[in-house]
């Protein structure tokens, strides 16, 4: 789906920088110190699971794989404009994401279990942004973004108890930091500013709580990371 949603990307910057020149929409914009608007996209969550040195004679975990899944977003959008190319935003979204962890366990007979845990994470991200803009083209404008942001995940498993071995779960903290990186592309359109953004979200620490269980054990730390498209208006 990266792939795709890629190539689209560049056809539409491509096909943007192949414009006739003509009469640029909202010609004040960039006059002005403040914008608003909200966003709209889809997510693919994943992890970065480092596990712990493997003992073939001691550990019965042959492997562990992460399933990333898909999931969506929306947010509002607040920039100050500092400069004519440069910006700094303000992010808050909220962020519902998923992403599976299968664990491949061999038996004292040879045959392997397969144990699959389902995390789901319900981000509230506040990202702050700074953005880097190309000079206009007619109504198209290309730009970088780099910065960091702070999530509580509203839905974490953090104060659960393992009680039950047969249906441990696997901890993860609430709070998380996380550096941020995209690109993106501004269309200008009569009424409004319209945008479309790939974006990379990298975690700065390891999120796994150790509870002493078969599933946390093995592994050294995990660290988040999340790809989005996301669909930008501003006003």
């Amino acid at each position: 789906m990266r792939t795709i949603l890629t190539i689209v990307f560049l056809y539409l910057t491509l096909l943007a920088f192949g414009q006739a020149p003509k009469v640029e929409n909202l010609q004040r914009f960039d006059n002005k110190t403040t914008h608003f608007g909200f966003s709209l996209g889809i997510n693919s969550g994943n992890f970065t699971l480092h596990r712990k040195p493997f003992n073939q004679f001691r550990d019965s975990l042959a492997s562990i794989d992460v399933v990333g899944q898909g999931g969506f977003n929306l947010g509002i959008v607040s920039e100050l404009h500092l400069h004519k190319y440069f910006g700094v935003r303000f992010l808050p979204t909220l962020v519902f994401a998923q992403r599976n962890l299968n664990y491949q366990f061999v038996q004292a007979d040879g045959d392997v279990e397969t144990v699959e845990r389902i995390i789901e994470s319900t981000y509230l991200d506040f990202p702050l942004l700074f953005k880097y803009r190309s000079a206009r083209l007619n109504n198209f404008a290309a730009y970088i973004i780099a910065g960091a942001k702070y999530s509580i995940d509203l839905a974490s498993n953090e104060d659960v108890r393992n009680e039950d071995i047969a249906e441990s779960i696997v901890k993860l903290r609430r709070n998380t930091t996380s550096a941020e990186v995209g690109i993106g592309t501004d269309f200008f359109l009569p009424y409004f500013k319209f945008a479309i953004e790939l974006k990379m979200s990298y975690g700065l620490q390891n999120v796994l709580i150790r509870d002493n269980t078969e599933l946390s054990n093995p592994v050294d730390r995990i660290l988040p990371k999340m790809f989005f498209v996301t669909f930008l208006f501003e006003g």
